[in-house]
Protein backbone atom coordinates (compact mmCIF):
# COMPACT_ATOMS: atom_id res chain seq x y z
CA UNK A 1 0.00 0.00 0.00
CA UNK A 2 1.64 3.33 -1.10
CA UNK A 3 1.67 6.34 1.22
CA UNK A 4 -1.12 7.91 -0.71
CA UNK A 5 -3.51 5.31 0.54
CA UNK A 6 -2.35 5.07 4.03
CA UNK A 7 -2.69 8.83 4.04
CA UNK A 8 -6.05 8.80 2.89
CA UNK A 9 -7.65 5.11 4.72
CA UNK A 10 -5.72 7.14 7.88
CA UNK A 11 -8.42 10.34 7.45
CA UNK A 12 -10.98 8.21 7.01
CA UNK A 13 -10.21 6.00 10.36
CA UNK A 14 -10.33 9.51 11.96
CA UNK A 15 -13.71 10.17 10.87
CA UNK A 16 -15.34 7.45 11.41
CA UNK A 17 -13.51 7.54 15.27
CA UNK A 18 -14.74 11.16 15.52
CA UNK A 19 -18.51 9.78 14.12
CA UNK A 20 -18.07 6.81 16.87
CA UNK A 21 -17.01 9.02 19.84
CA UNK A 22 -19.97 11.16 19.16
CA UNK A 23 -22.56 8.29 18.97
CA UNK A 24 -21.45 6.51 22.25
CA UNK A 25 -22.20 9.41 23.96
CA UNK A 26 -26.20 7.90 23.57
CA UNK A 27 -25.05 4.36 24.20
CA UNK A 28 -26.75 2.80 27.29
CA UNK A 29 -24.73 2.23 30.26
CA UNK A 30 -23.79 -1.39 30.61
CA UNK A 31 -26.14 -3.67 33.13
CA UNK A 32 -24.89 -3.87 37.19
CA UNK A 33 -23.93 -7.24 37.39
CA UNK A 34 -25.00 -7.04 41.04
CA UNK A 35 -28.87 -6.89 42.55
CA UNK A 36 -30.57 -6.95 45.15
CA UNK A 37 -34.53 -8.49 45.40
CA UNK A 38 -36.60 -8.44 48.75
CA UNK A 39 -38.07 -11.45 49.64
CA UNK A 40 -40.01 -12.00 53.46
CA UNK A 41 -39.14 -14.82 55.98
CA UNK A 42 -36.71 -17.53 55.69
CA UNK A 43 -39.63 -20.19 55.96
CA UNK A 44 -41.97 -18.70 53.41
CA UNK A 45 -42.26 -19.29 49.81
CA UNK A 46 -41.18 -15.96 48.44
CA UNK A 47 -37.69 -16.38 50.16
CA UNK A 48 -37.51 -19.97 48.51
CA UNK A 49 -38.29 -18.75 45.11
CA UNK A 50 -35.68 -16.26 45.71
CA UNK A 51 -32.69 -18.47 45.82
CA UNK A 52 -34.07 -20.21 42.22
CA UNK A 53 -34.05 -16.37 40.98
CA UNK A 54 -30.56 -16.93 42.34
CA UNK A 55 -29.04 -19.54 40.80
CA UNK A 56 -30.69 -18.81 37.47
CA UNK A 57 -29.59 -15.40 37.30
CA UNK A 58 -26.16 -16.58 38.73
CA UNK A 59 -25.56 -18.43 35.25
CA UNK A 60 -25.62 -14.97 33.27
CA UNK A 61 -23.01 -13.63 35.48
CA UNK A 62 -25.42 -11.48 37.65
CA UNK A 63 -25.33 -11.81 41.16
CA UNK A 64 -28.71 -11.44 42.69
CA UNK A 65 -28.37 -10.45 46.49
CA UNK A 66 -31.77 -12.01 48.70
CA UNK A 67 -32.90 -9.72 51.55
CA UNK A 68 -35.60 -10.74 54.02
CA UNK A 69 -38.04 -9.11 55.01
CA UNK A 70 -41.17 -8.71 56.99
CA UNK A 71 -43.14 -9.51 54.12
CA UNK A 72 -44.88 -7.35 51.20
CA UNK A 73 -45.40 -4.33 53.16
CA UNK A 74 -41.70 -4.21 53.81
CA UNK A 75 -40.61 -4.85 50.78
CA UNK A 76 -42.62 -1.66 49.01
CA UNK A 77 -40.71 0.14 51.62
CA UNK A 78 -37.50 -1.04 50.56
CA UNK A 79 -37.68 -0.62 46.82
CA UNK A 80 -38.86 2.77 47.49
CA UNK A 81 -35.63 3.57 49.80
CA UNK A 82 -33.79 2.55 46.76
CA UNK A 83 -32.25 -1.00 49.15
CA UNK A 84 -33.87 -3.25 47.17
CA UNK A 85 -34.06 -3.59 43.48
CA UNK A 86 -36.54 -6.08 42.80
CA UNK A 87 -39.11 -7.43 45.46
CA UNK A 88 -41.59 -10.16 45.79
CA UNK A 89 -45.28 -8.60 45.97
CA UNK A 90 -48.36 -9.80 47.53
CA UNK A 91 -51.36 -8.31 44.75
CA UNK A 92 -53.47 -5.92 46.87
CA UNK A 93 -50.32 -4.45 48.63
CA UNK A 94 -49.50 -1.92 47.09
CA UNK A 95 -49.88 1.43 45.58
CA UNK A 96 -49.15 2.62 42.28
CA UNK A 97 -50.14 6.19 43.43
CA UNK A 98 -47.99 6.57 46.61
CA UNK A 99 -44.93 5.00 44.60
CA UNK A 100 -44.84 6.06 41.13
CA UNK A 101 -41.30 4.95 40.71
CA UNK A 102 -42.19 1.31 40.99
CA UNK A 103 -42.98 -0.75 38.06
CA UNK A 104 -44.31 -4.34 37.81
CA UNK A 105 -42.67 -7.01 35.87
CA UNK A 106 -45.55 -9.84 36.00
CA UNK A 107 -47.46 -11.58 38.36
CA UNK A 108 -46.08 -15.38 38.91
CA UNK A 109 -48.38 -17.34 40.85
CA UNK A 110 -51.64 -17.61 43.17
CA UNK A 111 -50.73 -17.23 46.51
CA UNK A 112 -54.13 -18.43 48.54
CA UNK A 113 -54.96 -17.29 52.03
CA UNK A 114 -54.85 -20.33 54.08
CA UNK A 115 -56.89 -19.70 57.10
CA UNK A 116 -56.43 -23.24 59.60
CA UNK A 117 -58.80 -23.15 62.74
CA UNK A 118 -59.27 -25.55 65.25
CA UNK A 119 -61.48 -28.65 64.71
CA UNK A 120 -63.10 -28.60 67.17
CA UNK A 121 -64.83 -25.15 66.73
CA UNK A 122 -67.31 -24.53 64.85
CA UNK A 123 -66.14 -21.73 62.21
CA UNK A 124 -67.33 -22.04 58.77
CA UNK A 125 -67.21 -18.13 58.30
CA UNK A 126 -64.89 -15.62 59.24
CA UNK A 127 -67.64 -13.73 60.82
CA UNK A 128 -67.55 -16.87 63.21
CA UNK A 129 -63.83 -15.59 64.61
CA UNK A 130 -65.60 -12.57 66.35
CA UNK A 131 -64.07 -13.16 69.78
CA UNK A 132 -61.64 -16.06 69.36
CA UNK A 133 -58.02 -15.81 69.60
CA UNK A 134 -56.40 -15.29 66.08
CA UNK A 135 -52.94 -14.69 64.72
CA UNK A 136 -52.68 -12.70 61.81
CA UNK A 137 -49.50 -12.51 60.28
CA UNK A 138 -46.46 -10.25 60.99
CA UNK A 139 -47.02 -6.38 61.00
CA UNK A 140 -46.24 -4.98 57.61
CA UNK A 141 -46.70 -8.14 55.78
CA UNK A 142 -48.56 -9.01 53.04
CA UNK A 143 -51.02 -11.73 55.30
CA UNK A 144 -52.30 -8.99 57.87
CA UNK A 145 -52.84 -6.71 54.75
CA UNK A 146 -55.40 -9.01 53.14
CA UNK A 147 -56.32 -10.62 56.74
CA UNK A 148 -57.18 -7.14 57.85
CA UNK A 149 -59.63 -5.99 54.94
CA UNK A 150 -61.39 -9.64 54.77
CA UNK A 151 -61.74 -9.85 58.43
CA UNK A 152 -63.04 -5.60 58.20
CA UNK A 153 -65.55 -7.18 55.86
CA UNK A 154 -67.19 -9.46 57.65
CA UNK A 155 -67.30 -6.79 60.79
CA UNK A 156 -64.53 -8.18 62.80
CA UNK A 157 -62.99 -5.62 65.05
CA UNK A 158 -59.20 -5.86 63.94
CA UNK A 159 -58.04 -3.96 66.79
CA UNK A 160 -59.46 -6.50 69.18
CA UNK A 161 -56.33 -7.71 71.38
CA UNK A 162 -57.28 -11.26 70.61
CA UNK A 163 -55.64 -10.80 67.23
CA UNK A 164 -51.34 -11.21 67.57
CA UNK A 165 -49.05 -10.45 64.34
CA UNK A 166 -45.95 -13.39 64.53
CA UNK A 167 -43.92 -14.65 62.05
CA UNK A 168 -45.63 -17.29 60.20
CA UNK A 169 -43.54 -20.69 61.70
CA UNK A 170 -44.82 -18.65 65.12
CA UNK A 171 -47.93 -18.80 64.05
CA UNK A 172 -47.86 -22.31 62.88
CA UNK A 173 -46.81 -23.68 66.08
CA UNK A 174 -49.10 -21.00 68.52
CA UNK A 175 -51.92 -22.90 66.05
CA UNK A 176 -50.46 -26.98 67.07
CA UNK A 177 -49.90 -25.82 70.54
CA UNK A 178 -53.32 -24.73 71.05
CA UNK A 179 -52.87 -21.36 72.15
CA UNK A 180 -54.39 -19.57 69.30
CA UNK A 181 -57.91 -20.71 67.87
CA UNK A 182 -57.10 -19.78 64.00
CA UNK A 183 -54.25 -18.65 61.79
CA UNK A 184 -54.35 -16.94 58.60
CA UNK A 185 -51.47 -17.89 55.64
CA UNK A 186 -50.96 -16.40 52.58
CA UNK A 187 -48.14 -18.55 50.54
CA UNK A 188 -47.54 -20.99 47.71
CA UNK A 189 -49.10 -24.45 48.47
CA UNK A 190 -45.61 -25.37 48.17
CA UNK A 191 -44.67 -24.21 51.55
CA UNK A 192 -43.65 -26.89 53.72
CA UNK A 193 -45.56 -24.81 56.80
CA UNK A 194 -49.04 -25.44 54.49
CA UNK A 195 -48.65 -28.83 54.33
CA UNK A 196 -47.72 -30.16 57.47
CA UNK A 197 -50.92 -27.82 59.22
CA UNK A 198 -52.91 -29.81 56.03
CA UNK A 199 -51.71 -33.12 57.71
CA UNK A 200 -53.00 -32.71 61.28
CA UNK A 201 -56.01 -34.10 62.06
CA UNK A 202 -56.96 -31.46 64.75
CA UNK A 203 -57.08 -28.66 62.59
CA UNK A 204 -59.16 -27.55 59.64
CA UNK A 205 -58.68 -25.57 56.47
CA UNK A 206 -61.60 -23.05 56.17
CA UNK A 207 -63.75 -23.23 52.59
CA UNK A 208 -64.60 -19.87 51.32
CA UNK A 209 -68.32 -20.72 49.89
CA UNK A 210 -68.70 -16.96 49.53
CA UNK A 211 -65.71 -16.34 47.38
CA UNK A 212 -67.73 -14.68 44.37
CA UNK A 213 -68.79 -12.14 46.29
CA UNK A 214 -65.15 -11.44 47.62
CA UNK A 215 -63.79 -11.67 44.35
CA UNK A 216 -66.12 -8.99 43.13
CA UNK A 217 -65.44 -6.50 46.21
CA UNK A 218 -61.91 -7.34 46.53
CA UNK A 219 -60.45 -7.25 42.86
CA UNK A 220 -56.88 -8.52 43.28
CA UNK A 221 -58.41 -11.59 44.75
CA UNK A 222 -59.53 -14.32 42.65
CA UNK A 223 -61.31 -18.06 43.76
CA UNK A 224 -59.30 -21.09 42.93
CA UNK A 225 -59.98 -24.50 43.70
CA UNK A 226 -58.53 -27.27 45.82
CA UNK A 227 -58.94 -30.10 44.80
CA UNK A 228 -59.58 -33.47 46.30
CA UNK A 229 -56.50 -35.20 47.09
CA UNK A 230 -54.28 -32.72 45.23
CA UNK A 231 -51.66 -32.27 47.98
CA UNK A 232 -51.49 -36.00 48.66
CA UNK A 233 -53.35 -38.46 46.74
CA UNK A 234 -52.36 -41.23 48.63
CA UNK A 235 -53.39 -39.37 52.39
CA UNK A 236 -56.16 -38.18 50.54
CA UNK A 237 -55.35 -34.60 51.47
CA UNK A 238 -57.25 -32.52 51.39
CA UNK A 239 -60.56 -34.74 51.64
CA UNK A 240 -62.79 -32.65 49.86
CA UNK A 241 -62.37 -29.73 47.01
CA UNK A 242 -62.36 -26.81 48.60
CA UNK A 243 -62.83 -22.68 47.51
CA UNK A 244 -59.86 -20.33 48.64
CA UNK A 245 -59.21 -16.63 47.95
CA UNK A 246 -55.69 -15.99 46.55
CA UNK A 247 -54.03 -12.68 45.08
CA UNK A 248 -51.24 -13.12 42.99
CA UNK A 249 -47.39 -13.07 43.73
CA UNK A 250 -45.91 -10.45 41.90
CA UNK A 251 -42.59 -8.85 41.05
CA UNK A 252 -42.18 -5.29 41.49
CA UNK A 253 -38.84 -3.43 40.73
CA UNK A 254 -37.74 0.07 40.34
CA UNK A 255 -37.96 2.18 37.46
CA UNK A 256 -34.98 2.87 37.00
CA UNK A 257 -33.79 -0.94 36.81
CA UNK A 258 -31.74 -1.27 33.70
CA UNK A 259 -33.98 -2.76 30.66
CA UNK A 260 -31.73 -6.03 30.11
CA UNK A 261 -32.23 -6.68 33.57
CA UNK A 262 -35.95 -6.48 33.59
CA UNK A 263 -36.23 -8.80 30.47
CA UNK A 264 -33.94 -11.21 32.05
CA UNK A 265 -35.65 -11.44 35.09
CA UNK A 266 -38.78 -11.58 33.11
CA UNK A 267 -37.25 -14.42 31.40
CA UNK A 268 -35.97 -15.85 34.56
CA UNK A 269 -40.16 -16.09 36.11
CA UNK A 270 -40.89 -17.80 32.60
CA UNK A 271 -38.39 -20.97 33.54
CA UNK A 272 -39.23 -21.02 36.98
CA UNK A 273 -43.44 -20.07 37.22
CA UNK A 274 -43.59 -21.08 33.74
CA UNK A 275 -44.72 -24.67 34.38
CA UNK A 276 -48.20 -24.58 36.48
CA UNK A 277 -48.95 -25.13 39.46
CA UNK A 278 -51.64 -26.64 42.05
CA UNK A 279 -53.35 -23.67 40.97
CA UNK A 280 -52.34 -22.63 37.80
CA UNK A 281 -52.58 -24.12 34.21
CA UNK A 282 -48.96 -24.79 32.45
CA UNK A 283 -48.18 -21.31 30.57
CA UNK A 284 -50.66 -19.41 32.78
CA UNK A 285 -47.70 -17.52 34.33
CA UNK A 286 -45.62 -15.09 34.66
CA UNK A 287 -48.77 -12.92 33.68
CA UNK A 288 -49.35 -8.96 32.32
CA UNK A 289 -52.76 -9.28 34.95
CA UNK A 290 -53.13 -8.88 39.21
CA UNK A 291 -50.86 -6.00 38.63
CA UNK A 292 -50.70 -3.03 41.60
CA UNK A 293 -48.34 -1.26 39.72
CA UNK A 294 -48.23 -0.59 35.78
CA UNK A 295 -46.59 -3.27 34.10
CA UNK A 296 -42.98 -1.34 32.56
CA UNK A 297 -42.67 -1.71 28.76
CA UNK A 298 -39.39 -3.79 28.41
CA UNK A 299 -40.96 -6.17 31.04
CA UNK A 300 -44.36 -6.30 28.66
CA UNK A 301 -42.03 -6.98 25.50
CA UNK A 302 -40.28 -9.92 26.98
CA UNK A 303 -43.87 -11.12 28.65
CA UNK A 304 -45.50 -11.03 24.82
CA UNK A 305 -42.75 -11.50 22.58
CA UNK A 306 -40.20 -14.19 24.91
CA UNK A 307 -36.44 -13.30 24.69
CA UNK A 308 -35.32 -10.97 21.86
CA UNK A 309 -32.98 -12.41 18.44
CA UNK A 310 -29.73 -12.03 20.27
CA UNK A 311 -30.87 -13.37 24.07
CA UNK A 312 -32.01 -16.10 21.78
CA UNK A 313 -28.55 -17.04 20.25
CA UNK A 314 -25.95 -15.00 22.62
CA UNK A 315 -24.95 -15.38 26.61
CA UNK A 316 -26.57 -12.06 28.19
CA UNK A 317 -23.72 -10.00 28.04
CA UNK A 318 -22.91 -10.84 24.79
CA UNK A 319 -26.10 -9.77 23.90
CA UNK A 320 -26.56 -6.96 26.18
CA UNK A 321 -23.22 -5.72 24.29
CA UNK A 322 -24.29 -5.74 20.94
CA UNK A 323 -27.71 -4.41 21.47
CA UNK A 324 -26.14 -1.39 22.99
CA UNK A 325 -23.77 -0.61 20.75
CA UNK A 326 -26.09 -1.08 17.61
CA UNK A 327 -26.49 2.44 17.75
CA UNK A 328 -23.01 2.97 16.39
CA UNK A 329 -24.40 1.77 13.10
CA UNK A 330 -25.68 5.23 12.96
CA UNK A 331 -22.23 7.27 12.60
CA UNK A 332 -21.08 3.74 10.38
CA UNK A 333 -23.71 4.31 8.02
CA UNK A 334 -24.01 7.78 7.68
CA UNK A 335 -20.29 8.41 7.44
CA UNK A 336 -19.58 5.19 5.44
CA UNK A 337 -22.23 6.11 2.38
CA UNK A 338 -20.29 9.34 1.74
CA UNK A 339 -16.74 8.12 2.21
CA UNK A 340 -17.59 5.62 0.05
CA UNK A 341 -18.03 8.03 -3.05
CA UNK A 342 -15.45 10.15 -1.89
CA UNK A 343 -12.41 8.67 -1.10
CA UNK A 344 -11.97 6.94 -5.32
CA UNK A 345 -12.61 9.99 -6.59
CA UNK A 346 -9.89 11.89 -3.42
CA UNK A 347 -7.42 9.07 -4.15
CA UNK A 348 -7.78 9.45 -8.03
CA UNK A 349 -7.26 13.18 -7.54
CA UNK A 350 -4.48 12.95 -5.24
CA UNK A 351 -2.53 10.02 -7.11
CA UNK A 352 -3.11 12.18 -10.44
CA UNK A 353 -2.05 15.26 -8.66
CA UNK A 354 1.70 13.98 -8.29
CA UNK A 355 1.54 14.36 -11.84
CA UNK A 356 0.22 16.80 -12.85
CA UNK A 357 1.95 19.27 -10.83
CA UNK A 358 4.48 18.69 -13.26
CA UNK A 359 2.64 20.34 -16.39
CA UNK A 360 2.75 23.64 -15.08
CA UNK A 361 6.81 23.79 -15.42
CA UNK A 362 6.26 22.31 -18.30
CA UNK A 363 4.37 24.48 -19.84
CA UNK A 364 6.37 27.41 -18.33
CA UNK A 365 9.41 26.06 -20.12
CA UNK A 366 8.10 25.22 -23.32
CA UNK A 367 6.63 29.22 -23.74
CA UNK A 368 10.17 30.19 -22.52
CA UNK A 369 11.36 28.00 -25.25
CA UNK A 370 9.15 29.29 -28.04
CA UNK A 371 9.96 33.05 -27.05
CA UNK A 372 13.85 33.05 -26.46
CA UNK A 373 16.68 32.84 -28.83
CA UNK A 374 19.36 32.73 -26.58
CA UNK A 375 21.39 30.11 -26.88
CA UNK A 376 22.46 30.13 -22.89
CA UNK A 377 18.74 30.57 -21.70
CA UNK A 378 17.78 27.30 -23.64
CA UNK A 379 20.45 25.59 -22.47
CA UNK A 380 19.48 26.33 -19.00
CA UNK A 381 16.19 25.07 -19.60
CA UNK A 382 17.13 21.70 -21.22
CA UNK A 383 19.28 21.29 -17.80
CA UNK A 384 15.82 21.59 -15.93
CA UNK A 385 14.17 19.36 -18.60
CA UNK A 386 16.91 17.12 -17.96
CA UNK A 387 16.03 17.13 -13.86
CA UNK A 388 12.71 17.10 -14.37
CA UNK A 389 12.81 14.16 -16.46
CA UNK A 390 14.95 12.30 -14.32
CA UNK A 391 12.32 13.28 -10.62
CA UNK A 392 9.87 11.62 -13.51
CA UNK A 393 11.63 8.74 -13.90
CA UNK A 394 11.90 7.65 -10.05
CA UNK A 395 8.33 8.76 -9.80
CA UNK A 396 6.00 5.84 -8.15
CA UNK A 397 2.35 5.42 -8.95
CA UNK A 398 0.01 2.58 -8.82
CA UNK A 399 -0.06 0.64 -12.41
CA UNK A 400 -3.22 1.83 -13.25
CA UNK A 401 -1.72 5.62 -13.52
CA UNK A 402 1.34 4.71 -15.03
CA UNK A 403 -0.10 5.84 -18.66
CA UNK A 404 -0.63 9.02 -17.58
CA UNK A 405 3.22 8.90 -16.21
CA UNK A 406 4.64 7.81 -19.42
CA UNK A 407 2.22 10.44 -21.09
CA UNK A 408 4.48 13.00 -18.72
CA UNK A 409 7.60 11.65 -19.99
CA UNK A 410 6.75 11.44 -23.90
CA UNK A 411 5.75 15.75 -23.30
CA UNK A 412 9.11 16.34 -21.74
CA UNK A 413 11.14 14.52 -24.39
CA UNK A 414 8.87 16.54 -26.79
CA UNK A 415 9.77 19.71 -25.38
CA UNK A 416 13.54 19.06 -25.25
CA UNK A 417 13.53 18.13 -28.76
CA UNK A 418 11.72 21.55 -29.46
CA UNK A 419 14.64 23.11 -27.64
CA UNK A 420 17.39 20.95 -29.42
CA UNK A 421 15.65 22.09 -32.49
CA UNK A 422 17.00 25.56 -34.63
CA UNK A 423 16.12 28.53 -32.27
CA UNK A 424 14.32 31.07 -34.13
Amino acid sequence: MNKDSVRIAAISIIVLLAGFAFAYQFVEPAPPREITIATGGTSGAYYAFAKRYHETLARQGIKLNVLKSAGSIENIQLLASGKADVAFIQGGTGNAQANPDLVSLGSLYFEPLWVFVRADLAVETLSHLRGLKITAGAQGSGTWAVAKRLLEANQVPTDSPNISHVPSTDAARALMAGEVDAAFFVTSPTSSLVRGLLERSDLKLLNFDRAAAYTRQLRYLSAVTLHQGVISLGRNIPAHTMTLLAPAATLAARKNLHPALQSLIVQAAREIHGGGGVFEEPGQFPSTRYLDYPLSDDARRALENGPSFLERYLPFWAAVLVDRLKVMLIPLITLMIPLMKILPPAYRWRIRSRIFRWYKDLIRIEQAAINTADGDERQALLQELSSMANEVRDLHVPLSYTDEVYNLRLHIEMIMRTLNGPSR
